[in-house]
């Protein structure tokens, strides 16, 4: 249920927000040959069931595939049914919580206060997302984890290729990128060569 053991064996997550559903494959081959396995489909986005069913069949067990923002136990439902192996919230949706933890679902929830953590540790997941983390100071997981040991924490906005160093530095296991994972125009050229380096040169940042 709780998420550590398969964030922990992977350090960046690619989250597709919006991406055209006919770039979906090419998208996450790119991400894939940079050296990524890990990703969350946003269920906020157009044809997300259908782009989480797309990435299940074509990568197999080769990648880890799961559903961001499920805010509701419809859309837990919904991402479940496609495929998603994992889910995310981008806050503390009780109802959520209660949903995932009676049927042993892996989540990673989203937490920014004390108050927040304290409530995902009360349903049994001591991995989480801490979100927005690029609008906190980078000692702030740190600090968290006085009073919260045994907590871990994935990195998820306002993450770049300029900083990315700087989370797992500062105690992040994992961090996630959306917009800033590929470059826009090569994306809209389809140079998929070219997001596939983009996306290299952040794994190996995260290597050294």
């Amino acid at each position: 249920m709780d998420t550590y053991s398969l964030v922990s064996q992977h350090p960046l997550l690619a989250i597709l927000r919006n991406v055209p559903l006919e770039k979906t494959v090419d998208y996450a081959e790119a991400a894939v040959q940079g050296g990524v396995s890990f990703f969350e489909v946003a269920l906020n986005s157009p044809h997300a069931p259908e782009q989480i069913t797309m990435l299940r069949t074509h990568f197999g067990d080769r990648c880890a595939v799961g559903a961001g923002t499920a805010i509701t136990t419809e859309l837990c439902r919904t991402a479940l049914d496609a495929g998603a192996q994992f889910l995310l919230t981008p806050g503390t949706p009780l109802d959520v919580f209660a949903y995932c933890a009676e049927r042993d679902v892996p989540l990673l929830p989203g937490v920014l206060t004390p108050a927040d953590v304290a409530t995902s540790l009360q349903f049994g997941f001591s991995t989480m997302k801490l979100f927005p983390a690029g609008s906190m100071p980078r000692r702030y997981v740190k600090d968290l984890q006085g009073p919260f040991d045994g907590t871990s924490y994935v990195a998820i906005g306002g993450v770049t290729p300029a900083n990315i160093r700087e989370f797992f530095d500062a105690g992040y296991i994992s961090v996630g990128l959306a917009s800033s994972l590929m470059p826009k125009d090569a994306v809209a050229k389809n140079d998929w060569e070219a997001c596939a380096a983009y996306v290299r040169g952040m794994t190996g940042q995260i290597k050294r």
